[in-house]
């Protein structure tokens, strides 16, 4: 079980969040402050996650087709899943208590304090989907299979429309997460997508070796 008290919230990233390169120092006040919201973000988060695990039955072009009929269209993913035997389907989220203390404190007028908070809770929930992917990869490992990376609908050619299908995957269990109509997730910080299970060859799989978009966030 994934608990609050467990994140390691990684400071240098809460830093570039909120526009500090790797050479630039914080001031000692910015310093404090990130750290004081660091070491208490445990009062802002209630971790939330599910997944389930559906057979690939078929990978055709840009189309994936997974067990229950939900169908996959990108040619990124196809690429990924037509290594895989299987597919872990996942939402998660750290809750909404977060961004309601980050909205109050922009109503405040604290608007520094709103952008630290907001960049830990971005931290946070990457590493609940890094605790999440552990598990699954875990649950893999004992079955003599590997994992690959994980992939959101957004990111690549897969579009973000695709949100649909992999709720559709969850079968109602959606860990609390809402989906809009526009197919965003609330609570804001949450995420959710896919990692493919099979053999070795699966881990190496990386779509950003031969992408030229260098400035895209989800570049690994």
């Amino acid at each position: 079980m994934v608990t609050a008290d467990k994140f390691d919230i990684n400071r240098r990233r809460v830093l570039s969040d909120i526009g500090y390169g790797p050479a630039s120092e914080p001031s000692a006040r910015m310093a404090s402050l990130v750290n004081d919201y660091v070491e208490n973000a445990h009062q802002f988060i209630a971790p939330s996650f599910s997944y389930v695990v559906r057979d690939v039955e078929m990978v055709k072009g840009d189309t994936v087709l997974v067990e229950g009929g939900v169908i996959f269209e990108s040619g990124v993913i196809a690429r990924l899943l037509e290594k895989a035997v299987k597919v872990a389907v996942f939402v998660l989220t750290i809750g909404s208590y977060l961004e309601d203390a980050v909205a109050q404190l922009a109503r405040d007028g604290l608007v520094l304090q709103a952008a630290v908070l907001d960049a830990v809770g971005s931290d946070a929930v990457e590493r609940l989907a890094d605790s999440v992917e552990s598990h699954i990869s875990e649950v893999a490992h004992n079955q003599g299979l590997a994992i690959s990376r994980r992939f959101s609908p957004g990111y690549c050619d897969w579009d973000v429309s695709q949100q649909q299908k992999v709720f559709e995957a969850m079968r109602g269990d959606y860990a609390g997460v809402n989906l809009t109509d526009g197919c965003l997730m609330i609570p804001r910080k949450s995420i959710s997508g896919i990692i493919g299970i099979g053999s070795e060859d699966i881990k190496h799989y990386n779509p950003c070796i031969t992408c030229d978009r260098h400035d895209c966030v989800g570049r690994r």
